[in-house]
């Protein structure tokens, strides 16, 4: 049972956080009417625009919007973790040890993926947001701020996420 809650927790995680990344994305182009379609993709999903509508800076405050978005969520499931640890985390064979898992994998995710990707994993595989970003923000910059961000984010994590958790996961 347990490894299935780490399915689960990991899918729901991936969806959240395409939903909320790519939600902002979404919402930014419609914002500014250049929203063309979504494209469905090996690894994920992506907004497609009419970029030649957008200035360089619109650009990139619409690459912006997605990480911004998963930076305020994950900070909401921050703020929100004792809460959820305290309602989900019981000792039972109902839903809750489900939800739970969910929402920890989804506070990794939201914490981790946008600022590990935006400071190290961008240079390999063809830039992404960070095509956009880089016009509004010189690129050195943008990276040492998301990797600091990343640091960061890896010290809540350890150091206050996981302790709460695991309490919760072990009552």
């Amino acid at each position: 049972m347990k490894r299935i809650r780490q399915y689960i927790g990991i899918i729901v995680a991936l969806l959240a956080y395409y939903l909320i990344h790519e939600g902002a994305h979404w919402l930014y182009a419609l914002t500014h009417g250049v929203f063309k379609k979504v494209n469905f993709m090996a690894l994920g999903v992506q907004i497609d625009i009419y970029r030649d509508q957008l200035t360089d800076a619109q650009l990139g405050w619409f690459c912006l919007a997605g990480p911004i978005a998963t930076f305020i969520a994950a900070w909401i499931m921050v703020l929100l973790s004792k809460r959820i640890c305290m309602a989900f985390g019981v000792n039972s064979t109902s839903h809750k040890p489900i939800l739970l898992a969910c929402s920890w994998y989804v506070s990794i995710i939201l914490l981790l993926l946008d600022p590990l990707y935006l400071s190290v994993i961008y240079r390999f595989v063809g830039g992404g947001d960070m095509n956009g970003i880089k016009l509004i923000v010189p690129e050195m910059v943008a990276a040492i701020v998301f990797g600091v961000i990343f640091v960061l984010h890896m010290v809540v994590l350890w150091m206050w996420l996981l302790p709460r958790y695991k309490k919760a996961f072990n009552n």
